[in-house]
């Protein structure tokens, strides 16, 4: 249990304009991975990695590094305030995203993603650590998910985007674009943002206290149980992003049209995370997003017995992908509110810890499923059926048995 916290900072910013920069925080993430989609191919011919599944690695290393780097910015975000960590940053990402402009090789590029993902990793947590300070329980998953909202736009125009900009100019001008973004981000952030870490929350940077922050949140069963949930779960949800590209443009033969059936997926889950912010007010976070993953493990396990039994066809897999992972939307943000609920005293580390663990797990779990690519979709739809069943597994033993019961992180807080 937390204790009563005192009264939030007030902030200059109106809600709105909050949720927006929430957004564009987040979008920096979505688009320094969505937009390199259908860059894959052009990357693997000019820097020749050792094998075709190897370009999905330009994916994989920047979920990594980004992951990893969360365990970092929670205490620092803890220490001195979520707006100068963000900051500086912002600064790494741009140099990490000036050395993938001019890597000459395969494995400099992955080394540059995996720093680029690192720097990134401070939005998600810093993003989470904001909306935690100035809101808790159903108004915190409120507001989450009407971020969560604007920001799945991203993913359904981000490799169309990419692709527009392959048309005129090489694979690099998009890292140049993501540094464009990156500045406009910093100086929206130098102007307009306050900071909103509570005085009395500030938590000192030596390694017995931090030790005992990660301590105490993984001790909290809500924050331990969702965080491996969310990491099995999300490993269905990266492996789709690894394989996107080829299953779109190579296996169902799309080419540089595949960014159009991802956007009718992406665009699905745009449209469950809408109804997210105004269904979770009423029927808690709980319901919502078991009821969801259960349903998100049915579809994905029929979906399996259909490609096995030779029925498979793009307008079929389009359609029995996008009713699974439109279901996202009504899992994230709600996933994310229940594991932080106990703990918004130590919210920077609370974050970091739930991002790591979700974040690194997922991606190797992904990564893992990605790799088993053969011309064929059936390692990513099987492997969602599995990490459905997993997830619901760890939910049932993180809930004592008990789904769909509204608890404590469901009151409105």
């Amino acid at each position: 249990m937390s204790p009563t916290p005192p009264v939030r900072p007030q902030a200059v910013m109106s809600k709105w304009e909050l949720i927006a920069i929430l957004v564009m925080m987040t979008a920096l993430v979505a688009l320094s991975i969505d937009m390199m989609l259908p860059a894959l191919p052009d990357i693997a011919a000019a820097l020749h990695p050792a094998e075709e599944n190897h370009r999905q690695l330009v994916v994989t290393a920047f979920l990594i590094g980004f992951g990893a780097a969360q365990l970092v910015y929670g205490p620092l975000a803890d220490r001195f305030g979520r707006k100068p960590v963000i900051l500086t940053a912002l600064g790494l990402y741009a140099i990490a995203t000036t050395v993938c402009l001019f890597s000459a090789t395969f494995e400099t590029l992955l080394i540059a993603r995996a720093c680029q993902g690192a720097a990134a990793a401070a939005c998600r947590v810093i993003a989470t650590a904001i909306a935690r300070d100035l809101t808790s329980g159903r108004r915190m998953a409120e507001v989450m998910s009407m971020a969560m909202t604007v920001f799945m736009i991203v993913p359904v125009i981000a490799p169309g985007l990419g692709q527009l900009i392959l048309l005129v100019a090489p694979w690099q001008m998009i890292f140049a674009t993501l540094l464009a973004f990156a500045a406009a981000l910093a100086a929206w952030l130098i102007f307009r943002l306050p900071e909103t870490l509570h005085p009395e929350y500030r938590r000192p940077l030596r390694p017995m206290p931090i030790l005992r922050g990660y301590i105490e949140a993984v001790r909290d069963r809500l924050l331990l149980g969702y965080t491996l949930a969310g990491a099995a779960f999300f490993g269905g949800l990266y492996a789709f992003l690894n394989t996107a590209e080829q299953i779109f443009a190579e296996h169902y033969g799309l080419g540089t049209a595949f960014p159009l059936a991802f956007a009718a997926v992406a665009g699905a889950m745009s449209v469950t995370s809408y109804a997210n912010s105004r269904l979770v007010g009423r029927l808690g976070q709980r319901r919502l997003s078991h009821w969801a993953l259960i349903a998100f493990t049915a579809i994905s396990a029929v979906h399996t017995v259909v490609i096995l039994s030779g029925l498979d066809s793009l307008p079929v897999f389009i359609v029995m992908l996008a009713s699974a992972m439109m279901l996202l939307g009504l899992i994230a943000a709600n996933f994310s509110a229940l594991a932080m609920e106990n703990v918004g005293h130590i919210a920077g580390t609370a974050s970091a810890a739930y991002g790591f663990a979700s974040g690194v797990l997922g991606a190797l779990i992904g990564a893992v499923i990605g790799q088993l690519y053969a011309d064929s979709a059936l390692p990513l739809v099987a492997g969602q059926a599995v990490m459905g069943l997993v997830t619901i597994g760890i939910v049932l033993v993180t809930e004592r048995g008990r789904l769909f019961a509204v608890g404590e992180a469901d009151s409105d807080a």
